[in-house]
């Protein structure tokens, strides 16, 4: 990797730390403009190069530029900052001195694209978008799977960001293996996000660990994104569940991450019944060889279970297969790890005790789905699937990622390595650290701690939440 890439960056951070609420959120508004303007371009290139289709794509454009815009919102709201007052107590006991905190940029930030969504997890995607929120260089390694948009979106950003007035070296792109890992290992980078697999992930959190100066490494991996139908909803509405499911588990051709691997039924289930009989789409074009590799290999673990039976579709896909809560208990490791493509796994049960029992098996995740009747008792099953995923849907199907103030995309381990992900307004989160200034004079103080509140952002004076 070209060394002076770091180093651009490196200076860049030292403008944009001083740059204004206002100014960055004109930075994001010019990329996500620029962006619109060269939708066709980069559908046509997408598309070549992904296969997912016009349509999807060009959703997926207004979905990539809506989210630059959001966090342009972020940014000027400002509750973002946590800006923190204390003001000094000298009659308190022990004596108190003026305390002010707020949360300052990071630094320079490596980001890993996603091969499943080239725009909206990609070069110009929320990783890039919230850390250009709150200030932080951007230095982008390719996806292998889409190069060419790649680069179109990275000559597009780039332009756009020196339109607007960003310091040079506010947005890079690297491509290549050994550029990316170069990139976490290189001292300047202060922390990397990921949208990738397990291994991968993995691999590159242990990268970031080891290094002299350990950095946080923000990954989403692996999901099976479990769901649970209950007797009740079953006897209700299991034809129309399996008709969803059925078409929210072949989305994408499977290649979600959000996808509901493994569905919770009852034994005998009108559910499974209905979902046999659904007419499954024919089998698409995986993004790329090696994870249409990766998808055959793990259709083949799956029907080498003891137990599992195939319920509909066939092995080249989508296909659907079965198998007891005994398979389950003596195979979770293959039932219930994630296979990225066209497949979903039924778990029959035979109680609600097993039922929940069962669930203390599964590894974290993004999302869980229950479905249920009012007349269910589910408090406890809520209870168990809080404690596996970071987001719960009550009604429909993943996906339903939301680019929202209120949105959350992560989970336990393995499905993301923090708190804090990629979508939504709290992804700015990731690349902020705290910093008190003590009996500091106005003038030294950033202007989100200022007496008077110039910028007028949500403040919290002496415990008290407020503008002032």
């Amino acid at each position: 990797m070209d060394d002076a890439v770091l180093v651009r960056a490196t200076a860049a951070a030292a403008a944009m730390v001083r740059s204004t609420l206002a100014e960055r959120a004109a930075w994001l508004r010019a990329v996500a403009d620029a962006l619109d303007a060269r939708t066709a371009d980069l559908v046509a290139v997408a598309d070549r190069e992904t296969h997912l289709g016009e349509g999807r794509l060009t959703g997926e454009v207004a979905r990539t530029t809506g989210q630059l815009r959001l966090f342009a919102d972020v940014v000027l709201e400002g509750s973002y900052l946590e800006a923190t007052i204390d003001q000094a107590a000298p009659t308190a006991a022990p004596p108190r001195p003026d305390l002010r905190r707020m949360l300052r940029p990071i630094g320079p930030v490596a980001v890993f694209s996603a091969s499943n969504f080239p725009f909206a997890f990609s070069v110009a995607g929320g990783d890039t978008a919230s850390a250009l929120a709150v200030g932080c260089p951007v230095v982008v390694k390719a996806h292998p799977g889409h190069p060419e948009l790649s680069r179109l979106t990275a000559e597009i950003v780039t332009g756009a960001l020196a339109t607007a007035g960003a310091p040079t070296g506010a947005f890079a792109l690297v491509e290549g293996y050994e550029d990316g890992i170069a990139l976490v290992g290189h001292p300047a980078v202060m922390a990397v996000a990921f949208t990738g697999s397990v291994a991968g992930g993995r691999a590159l959190h242990d990268l970031a660990a080891a290094r002299p100066a350990p950095i946080p490494f923000y990954g989403e991996l692996g999901s099976v994104n479990p769901v649970v139908v209950t007797g009740g909803a079953d006897a209700a509405r299991g034809a129309s569940l399996a008709a969803g499911l059925a078409a929210s588990f072949t989305l994408g051709t499977g290649q979600f991450c959000t996808k509901p691997g493994v569905v919770f039924v009852p034994e005998g289930s009108a559910f499974e019944r209905a979902l046999a009989a659904v007419d499954l789409p024919a089998a698409g074009a995986m993004l790329t060889d090696s994870i249409a590799r990766g998808f055959a290999s793990g259709v083949d673990r799956l029907l080498a279970v003891p137990g599992v039976e195939l319920v509909s579709g066939s092995a080249d896909g989508p296909l659907v297969v079965a198998a007891p809560l005994d398979a389950l208990e003596a195979h979770a490791e293959e039932l219930l790890a994630e296979v990225f493509g066209p497949v979903t796994v039924l778990v029959r049960y035979g109680s609600d005790e097993r039922l929940l029992a069962s669930l203390d098996k599964l590894e974290g995740s993004l999302t869980a789905t229950l479905h249920a009747e009012e007349s269910d008792a589910t408090a406890e099953l809520v209870e168990r699937l809080e404690t596996v995923a970071g987001r719960l849907l009550f009604a429909g199907w993943p996906t339903g990622v939301a680019v929202t103030w209120s949105q959350h995309h992560g989970g336990p381990w393995p499905s993301t390595t923090s708190q804090f992900t990629s979508v939504g307004a709290t992804a700015v989160r990731r690349f902020l650290r705290p910093i008190a200034y003590q009996d500091a004079p106005d003038a030294a103080l950033p202007p989100a701690l200022r007496d008077g509140n110039p910028l007028g952002i949500p403040r919290r004076v002496d415990g008290v939440l407020g503008q002032v």
